[in-house]
């Protein structure tokens, strides 16, 4: 029996179904195709998107890899994905493209298309000479890097034997391209922390894509530091102790710097900011994820814990259990809540609600406060409940985003809306 005080079984049975259904429902057989101006899947194998009804004719990095926790993947999709992905990683050479972008060696795409080609940027489906370049970074986004070092570790935790990581993959072995991934992003040598210019443009993390960021950069750091420690565990159970070490160590510097490079208690309390140059606006996504991987510690991490309830009591962050990006009384002006962003106020990443880390925050919330975790948990339930794509054609949960009195709602059924969270809380249900 579930003792928990947060998640009931009967609500966890709920999410489980609809998580389910929506992975099912972004699944593209072989020859399938989502549009006829896009190329239909070629690949002969089962390829997953990130959503079920929006277009999204191509596999997302990112979008695949946080599916993979909720174990409604199989091994196989994993394989093959994985493969799939590395296939479309770029070569040893650097390539400057006619956008102004620039793709560094061994860079991993942000998206790959149905017949195996590789898009290394946000907001177009074009892998040739006109994708990248500014709004969408000069080079390749930072996340895509460590995320597909995720897809190898989610693989390898579900039982798969290590060899698979010494199989050669378009010419090298799979441990040696996660290797060299991992090395692509520009990082800080002092602190270990990713950091990007102005010059050289990187977006740290896909979903503030649209936002523009420059200096250290919070979340893309601490996905660094997360994928160091599973790059670790792949090179040891290959035995490869002494490459386990030196990853474990590369990030070490993150932990002894993240709070003073990211705090700013006098503007922003207990938050931390989502850049130090450009976007040093609170980062709830960032802060919350900090505390769920435990490297904010001691008294910086009480403070944030402090200041998260007071921001869900205070109505600033929640609305129906999804999490917006930066507080409503931190907005950097009446018009934006980031510094600089072509996106309109209150729509998508400028502050809209999502519920893709809903699950990090009732972990986070329920050390602490297990009512009001259990409050936000029902809410969002509730808001499947409601709204659940299995109901018929006119309802459309999970949304990947959506704002207030039913506004600002976009891209219907969305795999990460429901596949983060409930990869997060299936696990705490068992407790």
């Amino acid at each position: 029996m579930n003792k928990s005080p947060i998640i009931d079984p009967e609500s966890m049975r709920f999410f489980a179904g609809l998580s389910e259904a929506a992975i099912e429902a972004a699944r593209v057989r072989p020859g399938g195709q989502v549009t006829p101006d896009f190329p239909a899947n070629t690949t002969g194998f089962t390829l997953i998107r990130p959503g079920g009804r929006a277009c999204y004719p191509a596999v997302w990095t990112q979008d695949f890899a946080i599916a993979l926790a909720t174990g409604f993947v199989t091994p196989q999709e994993m394989s093959d994905h994985l493969h799939l992905i590395a296939n479309a990683q770029n070569g040893s050479k650097e390539k400057r493209l006619r956008s102004g972008a620039i793709i560094p060696p061994f860079a991993i795409p942000d998206h790959v298309l149905f017949n195996g080609k590789a898009v290394f940027y946000p907001g177009t489906y074009s892998s040739g000479q006109d994708q990248g370049g500014e709004p969408w970074g000069v080079v390749p986004p930072t996340n895509n890097h460590y995320d597909f070092i995720l897809i190898a570790y989610q693989l390898w935790k579900n039982n798969e034997p290590g060899r698979f990581l010494r199989k050669i993959a378009k010419g090298l072995p799979m441990i040696e391209r996660l290797r060299l991934a991992f090395q692509v992003p520009r990082i800080d040598p002092d602190t270990g922390l990713v950091y990007t210019g102005a010059r050289r443009r990187a977006v740290g993390f896909i979903f503030c894509d649209s936002i523009y960021m420059t200096g250290h950069l919070l979340f893309a750091s601490l996905l660094r530091w997360r994928a160091a420690q599973q790059l670790a565990e792949l090179e040891d159970a290959l035995g490869n102790g002494s490459k386990a070490m030196a990853w474990r160590k590369a990030v070490e510097p993150i932990s002894a710097h993240l709070s003073s490079t990211f705090s700013d208690p006098s503007r922003i309390g207990g938050w931390l900011m989502a850049a130090t140059e450009i976007g040093r606006q609170p980062d709830v996504w960032g802060t919350i994820y900090s505390l769920h991987l435990g490297l904010l510690k001691g008294r910086r991490a009480t403070a944030a814990r402090k200041e998260i309830v007071k921001a869900v009591n205070g109505g600033t962050i929640c609305y129906k259990g999804g999490v917006r990006h930066v507080p409503t009384n931190h907005d950097a002006s009446p018009d934006s809540a980031w510094e600089k962003t072509p996106t309109p106020r209150n729509v998508y990443q400028n502050g809209a609600y999502w519920h893709m880390p809903t699950g990090w925050l009732i972990a986070v919330l329920t050390k602490t406060s297990p009512g009001l975790a259990r409050r936000l948990f029902m809410e969002m339930i509730a808001h499947f409940r409601k709204e659940d794509f299995r109901k018929g054609a006119s309802f459309h949960a999970p949304w990947e985003c959506f704002g207030k009195n039913g506004r600002a709602r976009q891209n219907p059924l969305f795999l990460g809306s429901v596949a983060v969270p409930y990869g997060v809380l299936k696990s705490l249900g068992k407790t």
